[in-house]
């Protein structure tokens, strides 16, 4: 078995075994940073949902207020009017049948997000082995398909993830990078703290939350005391 490294090791033992404040985790994650580059922090969540049933899968998007760090790379296939109303809006690359042409023969992936109007997913919709594993696939119910492009551009450049429980009911959302202002980080995360507990589904039943991390790509997993996060979505 390889041995953790000295750095990783140090890092983990200035971590107490014990749940922190989101205003206290992250100066402390950004502390015990080693890494020679600006990290992504990462926050994941672990619900007590099963995914295996459809009425109990927890999806939805949110806007974070501080954005990621970094613009993402937009896609928009559309058609007519919609393809200049997505290119004043700032997406990146836009197009029509030619681009799902370029997708489906080249397997070409190179963009962070995929935004489609409603009369281009019988196309779209042959794409699902590509853009399907990536997470890129668009959807209605994160706002990825619509006919209001200008919007979703917008707000996806602004700084919109989506957020989906896996087979093992955890979350992963990314809410910004190392280097921001530890306000900056803790905005972000609870904002996505707050929209998971919004989406709890009604069926859902005993403890919902069962723990909550915040880590960042090299760096140890902080887990995270939510309950004043709790306390305000509630209010």
């Amino acid at each position: 078995m390889k041995k953790s490294g000295k750095n990783i090791e140090k890092a983990r033992a200035a971590v107490e075994a014990k749940s922190y404040p989101l205003q206290d985790a992250v100066p402390l994650l950004q502390k015990v940073k080693y890494a020679k580059f600006d990290e992504t922090v990462d926050l994941t969540m672990r619900l007590g949902v099963d995914p295996k049933h459809a009425d109990q899968m927890v999806r939805g998007t949110v806007v974070l207020p501080h954005g990621l760090g970094k613009s993402k790379k937009v896609l928009v296939i559309a058609s007519g009017e919609k393809i200049r109303e997505a290119e004043a809006a700032g997406a990146d690359i836009v197009g029509g049948e030619d681009m799902v042409e370029k997708i489906q023969k080249e397997n070409w992936t190179d963009f962070d997000a995929v935004i489609a109007t409603p009369d281009m997913m019988k196309s779209v919709g042959r794409l699902g082995k590509v853009l399907g594993p990536r997470g890129l696939m668009p959807n209605p119910k994160t706002g990825t398909v619509t006919f209001d492009v200008a919007a979703a551009v917008k707000e996806t450049k602004a700084g919109k993830v989506e957020f989906r429980t896996d087979k093992t009911a955890l979350v992963h959302v990314p809410v910004g990078k190392i280097s921001f202002e530890p306000k900056m980080l803790v905005e972000n995360a609870a904002t996505v703290i707050t929209s998971v507990i919004k989406a709890k589904p009604t069926v859902a039943k005993g403890k919902y939350i069962k723990g909550c991390y915040l880590s960042s790509t090299m760096g140890p997993g902080v887990s995270i005391d939510i309950s004043a996060v709790e306390a305000a979505a509630r209010a």
